[in-house]
């Protein structure tokens, strides 16, 4: 019998569409980024601009971001088929000040969670481990390498910012949430 697999979700980038903050970026500091510009990871670099001026964008702005973001297509309809044989815990950098914008996020778009988790930190792979997750999904490279380092196995949401990297054999470079249904269901035949 197929024990109850724990799987590790990412929100930005990964649940939600990935360039979800470039209208709110191009008009607040009167840019015209497109998604194909985003080749780093690290907003502020791409808007050639100081971390300090990207984080009071952030403080103002990143609530309603957050709230009016979009989901991946087919997200939801995944994870309700997934629900019934795995633990989904969504496991975020998103400060836990953000904690209700994101509870609700999640219930606008009936996502089913068994645990929410802000980190306030990129650094997830206590939690990880912690909450005993057989696979992670994830959008950030560096996180993606750290946690397979740790052991566990990595679905990496493609985006611009992660593009032609190396990548360890315990990570996966998936396009969709399609995509990471494939890869589970084939987890669970190989484990059956």
């Amino acid at each position: 019998m197929y024990k109850k697999q724990t799987i590790g979700i990412d929100i930005d980038a990964t649940l939600t569409e990935a360039y979800y903050w470039i209208p709110w970026a191009n008009a607040h500091f009167n840019r015209n980024l497109t998604p194909e510009d985003m080749v780093d990871y690290e907003i502020h670099k791409v808007l050639s601009i100081s971390e300090e001026r990207y984080l009071a964008f952030y403080e103002q702005y990143g609530e309603a971001m957050h709230a009016t973001s979009r989901i991946r297509p087919e997200a939801p309809e995944i994870l309700k088929q997934l629900t019934d044989n795995h633990h989904l815990h969504y496991i975020t950098a998103r400060h836990p000040k953000m904690q209700h914008v994101t509870e609700e996020w999640l219930s606008y778009y009936q996502v089913p969670v068994d645990g929410l988790h802000l980190l306030g930190s990129h650094h997830k792979v206590e939690k990880a481990h912690e909450l005993k997750c057989n696979l992670f999904i994830e959008d950030r490279y560096e996180n993606a390498l750290a946690i397979a380092e740790s052991g566990i196995d990595v679905l990496l949401m493609d985006c611009y910012y992660n593009q032609d990297r190396p990548l360890p054999s315990n990570v996966k470079r998936v396009t969709n949430w399609h995509q990471v249904k494939e890869f589970i269901d084939l987890m669970k035949k190989t484990a059956a």
